[in-house]
């Protein structure tokens, strides 16, 4: 049987919503008449692709791509441990509530200023990313390691299975919904501190100094160029990054 080279039912969907979403935008800027303040979508393909071939388009995306991937995955690593340690030992989960909860609840801009007494601008969206998804990690790991069924840990137990067999086939599988969601939030949330992190510091070399430069010159094409930069580098960085936890998960259950 011939594979269909149509597209299925869901990608018919978005494409439509973002055709949709495309038409309001124009209209909404022709409506409008004023560039300045909202920036017709054809002006902003037409400056994007004038600031590709440019020198430091290149390393400012590489360079905040490469500090709020490393934070995001400095949590999702540290994360995964301290949920470990707390859903084994009650005390932990207790002693590290309170800091959970506040860095919660504080606004990343308290955050952001705040590191910057502390850190350089360079390092800053690295740690405000962190910052922002270990809570994230942390409870939705916990969640699930709570979620699992007490009787299967009760017959591991019994038959004394090992750390690594009781992580594979009762931990992984339980813990995989928990997992994705928590990373396809969290990627997001990495992204909007990171480069909130950048702007409010002037991080040197960053797409946050680009964004603070284009609001300094009234530069509104500018704002939305590397606006669509910014979401196009978290959504490419998520489907990827989720796709390559499935595949590892579902090819540990297979193994």
């Amino acid at each position: 049987m011939k594979a269909s080279i149509l597209p299925d039912k869901s990608t018919i969907e978005k494409i439509v919503a973002v055709v949709f979403a495309l038409v309001v935008w124009q209209a909404g800027a022709m409506l409008l008449g004023e560039s300045l303040l909202l920036v017709a979508p054809t002006d902003v393909i037409r400056r994007l692709f004038t600031l590709l071939p440019e020198q430091d388009f290149i390393s400012s995306a590489g360079f905040s791509f490469l500090r709020i991937v490393s934070g995001f995955l400095l949590a999702l690593v540290i994360g995964a441990m301290l949920s470990a340690l707390a859903g084994k030992i009650h005390v932990i989960e207790v002693m590290l509530r309170p800091f959970i909860v506040t860095i919660k609840s504080v606004p990343v801009a308290s955050f952001i200023i705040l590191c910057l007494i502390w850190l350089s601008s360079k390092s800053l969206s690295i740690f405000i990313s962190f910052l922002m998804v270990l809570p994230i990690v942390y409870t939705n790991l916990l969640q699930g390691i709570k979620s699992t069924d007490p009787k299967m840990l009760e017959m591991a137990d019994i038959f004394r299975i090992g750390w690594l067999r009781r992580l594979k086939y009762i931990y992984l599988p339980q813990l995989k919904p928990y997992l994705v969601s928590a990373c396809s939030v969290a990627i997001g949330l990495a992204w909007k501190s990171g480069i909130a992190a950048e702007v409010i510091g002037v991080t040197d070399g960053s797409i946050g100094e680009k964004l603070y430069e284009a609001k300094i010159y009234l530069s509104t094409g500018d704002l939305f160029a590397w606006t669509v930069v910014i979401v196009a580098l978290s959504v490419a960085f998520e489907k990827l990054f989720l796709y390559i936890v499935k595949s590892f998960i579902a090819g540990l259950e297979k193994s």
